[in-house]
């Protein structure tokens, strides 16, 4: 496949084994184009390569203490594209954090996990799923 043509995908993450194996289980399992980011701030700078979707971990302060976090990240993303799709990642299992992400505009938010890369690949499929229902929607609207 034409890598123009690739889902493009970011990962955010300052655990680098974690994200490491979390793009080589995205790369198995479809033909995604993939950038990765250690700090959110990497991220933002690199925007303009037009991401389809981005990953983004809750905690980013593993390399740099003084390092946005991902609700930070998020809100700028959000300034930036608020149609790019975030999902939230993070080892916190609260639902208040969950909801915090959620009044961020996260897509969905995952707890990592065993489950989690099947549950961001599913997630993934979901927003593609909703994009093009989105579209045509708005192709059969404008025909009214």
């Amino acid at each position: 496949m034409n890598q123009d043509k690739k889902i493009k995908i970011f990962l955010v993450d300052d655990d680098a084994v974690y994200l490491k194996l979390l793009e080589i289980e995205l790369i198995d399992h479809a033909d995604f184009a993939i950038e990765t980011y250690p700090t959110g701030e990497k991220c933002i700078a690199h925007l303009s390569h037009a991401p389809d979707v981005i990953i983004l971990d809750y905690h980013l302060d593993g390399i740099d203490k003084n390092a946005m976090n991902g609700i930070e990240a998020l809100d700028k993303i959000k300034a930036f594209n608020p149609d790019i799709p975030v999902v939230m990642l993070s080892s916190q299992d609260k639902i208040e954090v969950a909801i915090n992400c959620m009044h961020h505009r996260a897509f969905d938010y995952v707890v990592k996990s065993e489950t989690a890369f099947m549950r961001l690949q599913q997630i993934i499929s979901n927003i593609f799923k909703y994009k093009k229902m989105e579209k045509e929607l708005n192709w059969y609207m404008d025909r009214m």
